[in-house]
């Protein structure tokens, strides 16, 4: 079965031209984009998986990261780099009530090298995380910024949530993520037309990261039509998963890692990390 996804996936990438994917401009850029945002844009997608493997690579490039799990309802990340979860009232919710802790104290170092996490505790209320302002993530992430070479934030989509449009704000660039579902085209429409609405500049989220491409009939011209750029294109990998249920990284740590998944794993991180 890995055989044909193999084969299959060879033939959806070839639909896909050169020109609808993008990389190379962004590599020639003289900025830094430290703060890096990756916004689920349907069902279907794993971001959580992504950014635990892009991570890994971009710690193996020699960039202290810092992933940031902002999905306080619901976070995961923290299994998927089998790191112990945060205890409750420690990690994110700590750092965003007050500005004299230590940052050193909440951040949590993984077992990979130069990759730290700072997350959410599933044990915290869903109710203290309502309050919070723009003010108090743009404060985390500027001392992140001081501390980290590049930050990975993992944002929820959930428009009312403060931590999904300040998420969104706070980035240098964005990224979604989406699978091949027809509502993925209209969903970032939307959500950008309502971060437009607010005064949150958009330009910087025009980037798709296809994930668990099946090797169906679908309109990637589409999503070129809309005004979006692919800069991946990952393939359904049961065997990442897999690994995942076990707190294991796929790419480090599978003897046969799917060479379509690795490939553009490692354009993503060479995008990040040689700007």
């Amino acid at each position: 079965m890995a055989r044909n996804q193999g084969l299959n996936l060879d033939e959806v990438l070839n639909k896909i031209s050169a020109k609808d994917r993008v990389g190379s401009e962004m590599q020639e850029s003289k900025l830094i984009y430290s703060v890096v945002g990756f916004l689920p844009a349907c069902d279907m997608v794993d971001n959580a998986l992504l950014i635990s493997n892009l991570g890994y690579l971009l710690g193996q490039k020699g960039l202290n990261t810092c992933i940031v799990d902002l999905k306080v309802f619901n976070p995961n990340l923290h299994h998927f780099l089998d790191a112990q979860p945060s205890k409750k009232g420690s990690g994110l919710i700590r750092v965003l009530k007050s500005d004299k802790v230590d940052f050193r104290e909440e951040i949590q170092a993984t077992k990979y090298e130069r990759l730290y996490l700072l997350s959410p505790s599933p044990h915290d209320l869903i109710e203290e995380y309502l309050d919070f302002e723009f003010e108090h993530l743009e404060r985390v992430i500027d001392t992140l910024k001081s501390m980290f070479d590049i930050i990975l934030l993992d944002i929820p989509n959930n428009p009312p949530l403060e931590f999904c449009l300040g998420a969104m704000k706070y980035s240098h660039i964005g990224f979604f993520t989406a699978t091949e579902r027809i509502e993925a085209s209209s969903n970032m429409v939307r959500m950008l037309d309502f971060a437009a609405s607010v005064g949150i500049s958009t330009a910087k989220f025009t980037s798709v990261i296809l994930m668990n491409m099946q090797d169906i009939h679908y309109d990637y011209k589409g999503l070129k039509e809309f005004g979006f750029n692919i800069v991946a294109a990952l393939p359904l990998v049961k065997a990442a998963y897999a690994s995942a249920l076990e707190g294991k990284l796929y790419i480090r740590d599978n003897p046969l890692v799917n060479r379509y998944f690795l490939k553009d794993m490692r354009r993503l991180a060479d995008i990040l990390g040689n700007q």
